[in-house]
């Protein structure tokens, strides 16, 4: 279209305001999600048109400051002092306002082109004051426009002054006085920035960078010091710092300070009490749902009702795929004749089989992530984080981490994937490495099974113990993860308690659709073709072809190439009493641990049935604990891994592949020791 501009809008705002509405609300669901490049935050882009304008929309990470501590900060601020977007639209909450001020207030000092979306102003209101957005607008010197986010009001005032924006660009760089000895200071690192370094002076402002410099903000101390003059800047800066320094004491603690004095005086000109104040739905829930004692057994009852349901709900899908796809479709096309025995086996065995391992795990995540976006649309998830937070700090891990964790016991796929609602990058790292020792429903039925053969009584002390090993393996390897690979500050816990409110249907469908959808693309494809890699293993051995027979006589698989490593594992696995016949097992349970069980009924040649009574004669009740630990640590499913490589990259994906197995291997190696030395054989 002629005359059509080609702009970009960027989002901001503190976590829980409401900033994933107002971004679906303005994109209309033309929007694509994928990861900052280098980092595994998401990056959510949408478009959409504003006279005549095509806008992209960019939502930006949930953040607090722009102080760059976490990757999130250092990727908002990143994003805004180099791309330069047209617009900045900061949405601050009307019933945390000074929070939010802070954030917009630093938005500001950088040079941005700054809206202000005062979201949640109805629930202001309910709970009896307001704000007074044309005062707002004339103390930060920038347009403010009221929005009630899920309901759509406000969205075409936004539209329209984004539109004022893009044609008429205004800043506000002074918006906080620092007193008469910063601002000297402020202004003579200014002007020696602009006088000495046009690369610099020209990238970013020149007020914005001094403040920063005074700060002690490393990342600009490091973007300086690159320049040709950077030293000379930085000497003076050091110079000024040291002065201010015995005036006001620590430098970089008085600029933030006073920023935060700022947010608190514009605050409290601006919030009006407009009725008495009264208790609150959220009041009230809040006084038990995060009381001390009672907090911490409704978030597990309620996490764990959370994956009880994407596992029952789905049940009958689940049953109907496997019955449509696994018995059905397959046994059509194995026992079809118009094709070549080994190529039906490959269609049926491999294609058919690596499509139906990946769309029966679909109903469970759709129902999973379901419920998920219903706890976060509500408010709920804020308060699961907030009442663990203490017992998991002392592991460097924010409270956030018992998402995931408790997740796990269900799938360890939708675990890993919901490591991506933990804002600091290390955090989130280490969780989605730690996440999958969750013991997930798929390895009870080898628990059931070894257990039941050979610990008889204590089986179920057994089994009970897997579940409480998998949370403190988690716990103790994120704390050794986070204090080596994943060094840095750990932040502690800042979270908004936002309102309860009532779950929004196309908010929840949004969220739901985005995320199954990661899944059936990113995770699918592998387990697709991990499943015929583990078929071509089982089809050929030394010998050449051995056809599809093998798949079901031990004679014949104990020939193919998974029989051949299943020997050669059976050598690493002596020192635990393990045959090859379950070091074969544990090889198939690589693509899904529903398999163990199965494979072992093939190779001991009884089926799944008669299996309890031959297990019992090759275990011995430490070599089978010893296997039910080898079971809950190494790699849990091949999907897993792929949702990793998703959320991490392919390095960590094979450093968790690594490091599991390792792991798993002197767990089971150590309890076999600790038995011999008890005298429990």
């Amino acid at each position: 279209m002629v005359g059509k501009r080609y702009v970009k809008v960027a989002l901001t705002g503190v976590p829980n305001v409401g900033k994933s509405v107002i971004f679906n609300k303005l994109t209309k669901g033309k929007a694509w999600i994928g990861n900052w490049p280098g980092v595994t935050v998401e990056k959510k882009v949408g478009k959409t048109e504003i006279n005549n304008h095509e806008v992209e929309i960019i939502d930006l990470p949930g953040i607090y400051g722009l102080t760059a501590y976490s990757v999130d900060e250092l990727i908002a601020r990143n994003f805004i002092v180099e791309e330069k977007p047209d617009v900045v639209v900061c949405i601050v909450s009307a019933i945390n306002l000074e929070r939010s001020l802070y954030l917009a207030i630093s938005l500001l000092e950088m040079g941005a082109n700054l809206i202000i979306d005062l979201n949640m102003i109805d629930i202001a209101e309910n709970e009896g004051f307001s704000v007074n957005h044309r005062k707002l607008s004339e103390m930060l010197g920038t347009s403010v426009v009221p929005t009630i986010a899920p309901e759509g009001y406000g969205i075409e005032e936004l539209k329209e002054a984004i539109k004022e924006a893009i044609l008429n660009r205004k800043i506000n760089l002074r918006i906080v006085n620092y007193g008469r000895d910063v601002e000297l200071a402020i202004e003579k690192i200014s002007s020696l920035i602009k006088k000495l370094s046009f690369e610099l002076s020209e990238k970013y402002q020149a007020r914005w960078l001094a403040i920063k410099l005074l700060e002690g903000d490393e990342d600009v101390t490091v973007k300086v010091k690159r320049t040709q003059v950077g030293s000379i800047i930085l000497g003076e800066v050091e110079k000024l710092r040291r002065r201010l320094g015995e005036k006001l004491g620590d430098v970089g603690a008085y600029i933030i300070e006073t920023r935060y004095k700022r947010a608190s005086e514009i605050t409290h000109r601006v919030l009006e009490r407009i009725k008495p104040v009264k208790i609150t739905i959220t009041d009230i829930l809040d006084s038990v749902l995060t009381q001390k004692i009672l907090g911490i057994p409704i978030a597990l009852s309620v996490l764990m009702l959370l994956f009880r349901f994407a596992f029952e709900v789905s049940t009958p899908l689940v049953d109907a795929i496997d019955l449509l796809v696994n018995v059905w479709l397959h046994d059509l096309i194995a026992e079809s004749t118009i094709f070549p025995r080994w190529l039906a086996s490959l269609l049926a065995d491999g294609v058919i089989s690596g499509i139906g391992s990946v769309l029966i795990f679909l109903p469970v995540i759709a129902f999973f992530f379901l419920g998920f976006a219903i706890l976060e649309d509500v408010g709920y998830m804020a308060r699961v984080a907030f009442i663990v937070d203490k017992f998991f700090s002392k592991f460097r891990l924010p409270g956030k981490a018992i998402i995931p964790l408790v997740i796990g016991f269900g799938c360890n796929v939708p675990a890993v994937m919901a490591v991506r609602g933990i804002e600091d990058e290390n955090d989130r790292k280490a969780l989605a490495l730690v996440a999958p020792f969750s013991s997930c429903n798929a390895r009870l039925p080898v628990y059931l099974v070894i257990g039941g053969a050979v610990l008889g009584a204590y089986a179920g002390i057994a089994i009970a113990s897997m579940y409480v090993l998998s949370i403190i393996l988690a716990l103790i390897v994120g704390l050794i993860l986070r204090s080596t690979l994943f060094k840095g500050p750990f932040t502690g816990f800042i979270i908004e308690m936002p309102p309860y409110l009532t779950p929004r249907l196309d908010n929840i469908a949004f969220k739901t659709w985005e995320r199954t959808k990661r899944f059936l693309f990113k995770a699918g494809t592998v387990i697709f073709l991990g499943v015929i890699l583990i078929w071509l293993l089982s089809v050929f051995g030394p010998s050449g072809y051995l056809g599809p027979e093998a798949l079901e006589n031990a004679a014949l698989l104990k020939r193919s190439w998974s029989g051949v490593i299943g020997h050669y594992l059976s050598i690493i696995f002596s020192p635990m009493g393990w045959d090859w016949r379950s070091s074969t097992a544990l090889l198939f349970g690589f693509v899904a641990k529903e398999t163990v069980v199965g494979v072992m009924g093939v190779l001991y040649g009884v089926g799944e049935e008669g299996l309890t009574n031959v297990i019992a004669q090759y275990f011995t009740p430490i070599s089978a604990y010893a296997y039910m630990i080898f079971v809950l640590t190494y790699v849990p499913c091949l999907a897993t891994i792929a949702m990793i490589r998703n959320e991490l990259g392919l390095k960590y994906a094979l450093f968790a592949l690594f490091y599991e197995i390792v792991l798993a291997y002197l767990l089971a190696l150590t309890v076999m020791g600790l038995g011999h030395i008890v005298g429990v054989v």
